[in-house]
């Protein structure tokens, strides 16, 4: 029940309830005046006219009879039109107090509506620069809508700084991990190194691009936490090629069969992010895989939104770990070591990228195997 209905309903109510307080009041007092009092019936208030009667006494008795018939069938009519009319009256009120308080709560939350449309916008803008700047009296409201944008002030130096902190702190593990993989990669090339050598080496090689990944990921991560103010148009369905085309030998090596099912979809964006969402979802497919698996990637417009649909074979997904898999550094089955797939990353840089975009990312499991993760993002109206 919102604000304004149940402003709306008090305003009625409070009316109600006194309005049949008042009538209440009105009813008794209008009976208590028309109570018999005897004292007021007596001879000399009658006009004396003996025809039909043998004895006084004998016309006073029909005349009170007369008066006292009269006077019950004017008190229960009076009381009668009194309770009806006065209902009516009281009902009627009580719309009319609805009403005018539905049309009065409306007058003052107008400035609510206004300021709630501007957070709503801000909110869902992804930009923690925009506020609400409420131009108004200096009341209660123009005291919360200060507060709010002091705090989305604190939330955006906040977030900025954690940006930037992971952005540079990955930049600068980037040079030494770059230096640690020419040395070793010398070192195992020399013609005098060893079998043990070698090993060692092609070891430090696979944790060294583990860690190169992790640094990768975590800068699209801050990438992708940042809104997308410059959208651009383009086909979903080419950048969808453009990633399975470049994921072909990856998955003839692991002997996983990719299905194109690729129909015009025209979004806007940001088409070097949405290639990296796209890339993500067809790599964890391929890799999160079994021996001669399946991968089916599906994209096609429906009505307001285009779709990207990935799905794959492979071990059995408890539905209970499907919000976990977009958490950072969360996989399934507990797989933390193997370096060969990924960084835990993965999907999580899809979910921020899907939500910079507007979008929403939905993962089911499938009753043979595997995951399905559909991806909506908004469609380009000016597309054909």
């Amino acid at each position: 029940m919102s604000v304004r209905l149940r402003f709306a309903l008090a305003c009625a109510g409070v009316f109600f309830v006194l309005g049949g307080l008042l009538l209440t009041g009105v009813y008794f007092i209008v009976r208590q005046n028309l109570e018999y009092r005897a004292d007021l019936i007596t001879p000399q208030n009658f006009t004396v006219d003996f025809r039909g009667f043998s004895r006084y006494d004998d016309y006073y008795e029909v005349a009170r009879a007369r008066v006292l018939q009269v006077r019950t069938v004017y008190q229960r009519d009076t009381l009668s039109s009194v309770r009806t009319i006065g209902a009516l009256a009281v009902l009627g009120a009580t719309a009319a107090a609805f009403a005018l308080g539905w049309r009065g709560a409306g007058w003052v939350l107008k400035p609510v509506k206004s300021v709630t449309e501007t957070a709503r916008r801000v909110a869902q803008s992804h930009d923690l620069t925009g506020r609400i700047d409420y131009e108004g009296p200096s009341d209660e409201l123009k005291e919360l809508t200060g507060i709010f944008d002091t705090m989305l002030g604190r939330l955006a130096r906040s977030f900025d700084s954690q940006r930037r902190f992971v952005a540079n702190a990955s930049h600068e593990l980037r040079t030494p991990l770059t230096i640690n993989r020419t040395l070793v990669d010398v070192a195992v090339r020399r013609p005098d190194a060893t079998d043990d050598v070698k090993r060692l080496g092609e070891s430090l090689l696979l944790v060294n691009a583990r860690n190169e990944r992790l640094i990768d990921g975590l800068l699209a991560l801050a990438e992708g936490e940042q809104a997308v103010l410059d959208r651009r148009p383009f086909d979903l369905t080419d950048v969808a090629e453009h990633v399975l085309d470049q994921a072909a030998e990856e998955a003839a090596g692991r002997e996983v069969t990719i299905h194109r099912l690729l129909d015009y979809a025209p979004t806007t964006g940001e088409a070097v992010l949405v290639e990296r969402l796209v890339q993500n979802l067809v790599e964890n497919a391929i890799r999160h895989n079994q021996p001669k698996g399946e991968v089916w990637v599906t994209t096609r417009r429906r009505a307001e939104r285009v779709e990207l649909v990935v799905a794959n074979t492979g071990l059995h997904v408890p539905p209970y770990e499907i919000e976990t898999i977009f958490e950072p550094f969360r996989r399934l089955h507990g797989d933390r070591l193997r370096s060969d797939r990924g960084s835990g990353l993965g999907l999580s840089i899809v979910r921020v990228i899907t939500e910079a975009h507007r979008g929403t990312v939905v993962a089911r499991p499938r009753d043979e195997g595997g995951l399905t993760i559909t991806i909506e993002l908004p469609v380009d109206r000016s597309a054909a």
